[in-house]
């Protein structure tokens, strides 16, 4: 699959509930799937870089030493913390304590609800 931003990468969707979570400051479903095909297997250079909603409301940048830095509009604190890849998904380890999976499909990373597109530079 290609990306418009790097051709030969193929990547797939994280999961925004849990970030939605986050910033209400709640928990989610932490198990839940999205229905269909199972993603494709997620590989680090799959992820890396910065992602954003259609509607701009959720920014996510995945660094490549294991950390990410993820902003919600309307939430006061910026979320931060580290992240692992586990199988076709990431799990976010924010500072809070709350673990959000996003899956990773088509090109696009899934999480709390919102479907993250990546940006380019």
């Amino acid at each position: 699959m290609t990306s418009p931003c790097e051709p030969r990468v193929d990547f797939t969707v994280l999961d925004a509930a849990a970030l939605l979570a986050i910033a209400m400051g709640g928990a989610s479903d932490l198990t839940a799937r999205p229905s269909g095909t199972a993603p494709k297997v997620v590989t680090g250079a799959a992820v890396v870089g910065a992602w954003r909603s259609a509607d701009g409301v959720v920014q996510l940048r995945l660094h490549t030493d294991g950390t990410y830095a993820g902003e919600v509009a309307g939430r006061r604190q910026a979320a931060r913390g580290t992240y692992d890849i586990d199988g076709a998904d990431v799990v976010l380890h924010d500072e809070s304590g709350i673990n959000t999976p996003v899956h990773v499909h088509d090109g696009e990373l899934e999480m709390a609800g919102h479907r993250l597109l990546p940006i380019c530079a």
